[in-house]
């Protein structure tokens, strides 16, 4: 768009092109000076929306993936924001379909099963996303594939994969060279991804499986032909027939793959529940369970303690991120480095039990019963992963408190799945605060018995192994490692 003097400088990055503005914020070409690199930068026009800026900007900054783009640096200064970031190589998809040939079905293939991975990476670590166009996806002369970073703040809905997947299915079909092999298949999929003759959506795993088999097909080579002469009756025939039986080869295989998604899935053992809401909780101040008042900033919290399909949801990110080396993305920064593993106390039993709808230390339990047999250092990874935290005691007892002038009028609930009808339930909606499981928090607190004693980790909220313990009991530990079948806990997002 417009060039710009010289020795115009944001900070230590020199300006050289204004590429884009809106009300939000400039998108410049410009150079980082230390490093003579050439980037993108993002800077702020409307301060009245900093917050939503850098809370983007944090979102984009969490993405560590090989084809997704790099967040370089970030400035927060008064009246100076902005952010650099990668300038990716190659024109877009979009670019390519405004000017330049169709693509060989094989090579957009490619890059639509590399798109697949990118978005995978988003869905299991949570990421919110903006639409992924043709626009975000940049290929250069020697076919490296790499993709804009459309992260954004916010927690992920399965109704951005959908979104993407239908706008793609619906943009990529005027790539496709329509008469070089592969078109028909890949067109098929593309209609799949339109949601064209099926009964369920199809997801970014099933169109990475389908792109591989593409693929894999395209690279089979053909028959080796005989010297050319001239052909016989019988030559013609042999021919006729090795035409009908590639043409038959090519029917049973898109034949395959189309039964493979249309097929029924295996249904979920048990089937999950629609888990409730996290509860919001305003500003202001509230009682302590040790009888003070204190001022606390909004935020939300759990309604119901972390599940076991949760739990096993985070344990399979973990086991995606240890093929990189990368298990240890979520830890809590002062771990010990003797703690290698967030897999809970007899995990295998729970989890078989829980999946069966079966009974565990003689307790009947679902996927949606309360994850134990963590310690403190699990629950914190696990709200890392969440991109949340574990509540303090007094934002704990203030969420419980809402509302319920007698918290001991609660009826403590046993262990038991989170459902509609769980008793153990606040006026504004918290589950589980009097009973099932007892909860870590986030801090070391002195237990008021004795004051002046050494700050111990507060354990809080009544326990199914503790007759008589309810939503104002507490317990003081000096292990964060400890472990037992009726301690889990629960996490708190700060408010937006």
């Amino acid at each position: 768009m417009n060039p710009v003097p010289e020795d115009s400088l944001l900070g230590e990055y020199r300006l050289k092109q204004l590429l884009d503005e809106n009300t939000l914020c400039r998108t410049w070409l410009a150079e980082q000076v230390s490093v003579s690199r050439s980037v993108l930068l993002d800077e702020l026009l409307d301060e009245t929306r900093r917050d939503l800026f850098l809370a983007n900007v944090r979102a984009k900054a969490s993405v560590d993936h090989p084809l997704i783009g790099s967040v370089y640096e970030a400035v927060a200064e008064p009246g100076l924001c902005f952010y650099a970031h990668e300038l990716l190589p190659g024109m877009t998809l979009e670019e390519r379909k405004n000017g330049s040939p169709p693509f060989v079905p094989a090579r957009l293939t490619h890059v639509l099963r590399r798109v697949a991975d990118a978005n995978l990476q988003h869905e299991i670590l949570g990421h919110a996303t903006s639409l992924c166009g043709l626009d975000a996806i940049h290929l250069d002369e020697h076919g490296v594939i790499r993709l804009k970073n459309l992260a954004i703040a916010g927690a992920r809905t399965p109704e951005m994969s959908i979104r993407d997947i239908v706008h793609l299915g619906t943009s990529l079909p005027a790539l496709v060279a329509e008469r070089e092999p592969g078109a028909t298949r890949l067109l098929t999929l593309c209609s799949w991804m339109r949601g064209e003759a099926l009964d369920a959506p199809i997801d970014w795993s099933q169109i990475r499986d389908f792109c591989e088999q593409i693929e894999q097909q395209l690279a089979e080579p053909l028959p080796t032909m005989a010297p050319t002469r001239t052909l016989v009756n019988s030559d013609r025939k042999k021919l006729t027939y090795l035409f009908l039986l590639l043409a038959s080869a090519f029917a049973l295989v898109m034949t395959a793959i189309l039964a493979v998604h249309l097929r029924p899935s295996k249904p979920l053992a048990p089937p999950r529940a629609n888990l409730p809401d996290a509860v919001p909780i305003t500003e202001g101040s509230y009682p302590t369970p040790d009888g003070t008042m204190e001022n606390l900033r909004a935020f939300q919290i759990s309604a119901n303690e972390t599940t076991v399909g949760q739990y096993a949801e985070f344990l399979e990110t973990l086991t995606v991120l240890a093929k990189d080396h990368r298990e240890r993305t979520f830890d809590h920064e002062h771990q010990p480095t003797e703690k290698i593993s967030h897999v809970p106390e007899d995990w295998s039993a729970l989890l078989a039990a829980a999946k069966a709808c079966g009974r565990w230390k003689e307790q009947s339990v679902t996927v949606d019963s309360p994850v134990v047999g963590v310690d403190w250092w699990d629950a914190a990874a696990f709200a890392e992963w969440k991109q949340a935290r574990l509540p303090t005691q007094e934002e704990w007892f203030a969420a419980m408190g809402k509302d319920l002038p007698v918290p001991t009028s609660l009826v403590a609930g046993k262990f038991a799945p989170v459902t509609s009808n769980t008793s153990d339930r606040t006026p504004n909606g918290l589950l589980g605060m009097a009973g099932s499981v007892c909860e870590w928090t986030r801090r070391p607190a002195a237990n008021p018995a004795n004051p002046l004693g050494e700050r111990f980790w507060v354990i809080i909220g009544g326990s199914y192994l503790k007759p008589g313990s309810n939503a104002l009991s507490r317990e003081w530990t000096p292990n964060r490692t400890l472990r037992r079948p009726d301690l889990g806990f629960r996490v708190v997002f700060d408010a937006k």
